[in-house]
């Protein structure tokens, strides 16, 4: 695992396009995982068709929350009504429902594939990935 983090380090993420910059991305927290989880060929195969579909809604599911609520990066809340801060309320609620439902299906599926124990090493995985892609980041920010 430690071969991945090193290679994050110093390949970094400084592609010119954002495209570019998202498929490095993808590519470096597939690898990850794959190491962390340890995963036969035979997982694999069966595993990234399954992630990848999941991923994909969550993209989704995300591109479209952050159209939808940009009120909250204008402070428009202010001029918002009661009735319609209610309806807003019910909206972020309906997208963490839909996180939380995207995630049990994916939990459900991924028994199929793998032991209970790499499921778990997946969400350590994952956030570990988080954690060392903000860290260089920060790093980088830095630097500027």
């Amino acid at each position: 695992m430690r071969r991945i983090v090193f290679l994050l380090v110093f390949i970094g993420v400084t592609a010119t396009g954002q495209e570019d910059r998202h498929e490095k991305i993808k590519a470096l927290k597939r690898a990850y995982i794959t190491e962390a989880l340890e995963l036969t060929t035979t997982e694999a195969e069966k595993f990234w068709p399954i992630y990848n579909a999941y991923e994909e809604k969550m993209h989704t599911l995300k591109r479209n929350e952050r159209k939808e609520f940009r009120i909250f990066k204008d402070d428009g809340i202010e001029t918002l009504s009661e009735s319609e801060a209610n309806a807003l309320i019910e909206k972020v609620n309906d997208y963490h429902a839909k996180e939380y439902q995207y995630r049990t299906a994916l939990l459900q599926d991924l028994k199929n594939v793998l032991s209970a124990k790499k499921i778990l090493r997946l969400k350590k995985a994952e956030d570990d990935f988080k954690r060392q892609l903000l860290k260089q980041y920060r790093q980088r920010k830095g630097k500027e």
